[in-house]
This record gives C-alpha cells, structure tokens and sequence, in this order.
C-alpha cells in the first residue's frame, strides 16, 4: 500500500560544514522520526530513504494490524507441523522468550487474543467480560509456541494463539535505524519510534541528547530534570494515550498477561539501556511488575530506571541507583 511521506527538513549549519536534519513518517502506528547530522543533503536523505524501506519491512513482518503480515499469517496455521520463519521474526522470538524468563512472564508476545479483546473493549467503550478473559488466557503463554532455531521453524501446540511484538519491535526498529546509519558513516543520529528512541553520538558541540520525562497521568507535564544521553537507548511507558475507563477504574492499553486485564496502576516507567529492544520490553515488564522486583529486574540487566506513580493522590518517585547519573549536568 502506497503510504505519504511527510518530511519535516531543517538544515542548521554548524560546525565542520554539518547540518541537521529531521524527518518523520507515520510507521508502526506512531510517528517515527529520525534526526541526523551530515554535510550533504541528497546523502541524508537517500539514507533516510532506505531507513524507512527498513522499518516498512520490519512493519510487514511484525504487524497484527495486517492480515498478510508473516506473523497473522504463521497464526494462521494454526495447529499445524513447524512452519518456517524469517531471520528477523525468528530472532525477536527468541529475544522475546528470553525477556518472558527474564521478567516473571510479564512479558509475553502470545497475548494476542488479548490484545485484539481489549482493543475491541476501547472501541466500544466498556471492558472484557470475564468469560471472554478466561478464554483468551487459554489461547494464551509462551509454552504454547515452540521454537528450533536449528531448521529457523516454529509451531503452535494450542488452537487460537496470536503474537503481539507491540511491547519490543519499535525498539527494534529503532536500533536497526540507527546501525544501518552507522554504515553510512552517519554517527550523529537519533531515531524516535513513538517514544522509543535509540540515538548514536550526541549532536555537535553537545555533550548529549536532551530527552525529557513524562509524568504519570499526564500528556504535557514533564519531570523538572532532562535526561542527557548517547549512544544508547531509553523507551518510556504508562497510559497516558491509550487506556480504558470503565466505572470509574482506568485500564492501561499494557496488558498483564498474567492476570489478562489491562494494568490499573497509574505509573510512567522509563528505562535507559544500551538497546533498543532491550529497553522496550524493559519498559514494558516495568509497568507490571511490583516496583521492587523492576528495580531488581534492571539491575540484573544493567539497564536504568525511573518510575513516576501516583499515592494517595501524590507523584512518588522511583529510581534505580545509576540513574540520576543520566540526567544533564549543567543548563543548555
């Protein structure tokens, strides 16, 4: 399908002839965008160019929003013999599986039947039965999909099992991003991929990229402090955009699968690892998981924490020891 393409360009000049780019599209249900530094305008954007072909090609691969992406048409199959899988979708399976061990099992990508239920409940307004719930939690649980990285095939031992990667593939795609611009010899770069965001060396005569922090419940306010970072990854999560209210009590679009209703606790998590699809699964166990055990989680992985949650109508803080170092050092 033909998709526009909006680029947002604004060449700066500044020190050894470099300049700053900017350019987004809508990918993967966000906006995706992706700043750079180079002398030469037509190179920034042919690179930019074969970004996007990158992420379209990851979108066609990991989406559950198209019927004739590989991972609803392998779902398709059902309970059928070991189907074979691309190099990608085979490698995030597995990352995946290890993130599900990492993490209690708050982290799952078989919580599809789940997802597309509370999907459905958000359009209508209202909130899953239980018998509904009961049901999807069936088709539900990483046991239910197995894996031989030997012949690169996969199966299915449970009817109804669908994947959803919305909680690791954006990181994904912003890591690729970033690793296909260092093969251009664009090392000044940072790819945002709605909130998940990877970046390379920080922007001329900067120490670091300015990231801010949302706080919980809130769209436009932002922690009083910005981050200062390179060279690695941070993903944030909470519901500030996308949850469900239903008598009174707010459901978070991020989906325990444990229990499988959306989360309820209003907490911003954001975490800062060398990966970005580390920091986006990270970021999505985080929201689950009691707070002592996701500060234990990110020590493990020698990974960054920050929770923003809300007591007793009161914002509580959370941070993990290393974190504060993260934060700028002096004023811009």
């Amino acid at each position: 399908m033909l998709r526009l393409l909006i680029f947002l360009f604004f060449p700066i000049s500044l020190s050894a002839q470099l300049k700053r780019f900017q350019f987004s599209e809508n990918k993967m249900g966000s906006p995706f965008t992706i700043i750079l530094y180079h002398s030469d305008s037509l190179q920034a954007r042919q690179a930019t160019y074969e970004c996007f072909f990158l992420v379209d090609s990851l979108n066609n691969i990991f989406s559950d929003y198209s019927s004739v992406s590989e991972i609803n048409k392998l779902t398709a199959q059902g309970l059928s013999s070991y189907q074979p899988v691309s190099d990608e979708l085979l490698y995030i399976i597995v990352q995946s599986k290890d993130a599900w061990q990492k993490s209690s099992k708050t982290f799952d990508i078989t919580i599809g039947a789940l997802t597309q239920l509370w999907r459905k409940a958000r359009s209508e307004k209202t909130i899953p039965t239980e018998s509904e719930i009961k049901k999807a939690k069936l088709e539900t649980g990483f046991e239910k999909l197995n894996i031989k990285t030997s012949s690169k095939t996969v199966s299915f031992n449970t009817n109804g099992v669908r994947l959803d990667f919305g909680g690791i593939v954006k990181g994904y795609a912003a890591q690729k991003v970033i690793d296909h611009l260092k093969t251009k010899n664009i090392t000044s770069a940072l790819a945002d991929a709605g909130g998940d965001i990877v970046m390379s060396d920080p922007p001329p005569g900067k120490e670091g990229w300015a990231i801010a922090i949302n706080l919980p419940e809130q769209e436009n306010e932002l922690w009083d402090k910005k981050l200062e970072l390179k060279n690695c990854s941070v993903a944030t999560s909470g519901d500030v955009y996308r949850y469900t209210i239903y008598n009174g009590k707010k459901y978070s679009h991020i989906i325990d699968p444990r229990t499988g209703y959306g989360v309820t606790s209003q907490r911003n998590v954001t975490v800062i690892s060398k990966d970005g699809t580390e920091a986006d699964w990270l970021a999505t166990a985080c929201s689950i998981l009691p707070i002592k055990k996701a500060l234990k989680l990110v020590k493990k992985e020698k990974a960054a924490l920050f929770i923003a949650t809300i007591e007793k109508e009161k914002i509580v803080i959370y941070k993990s020891d290393n974190f504060d170092s993260y934060f700028q050092k002096k004023l811009p």
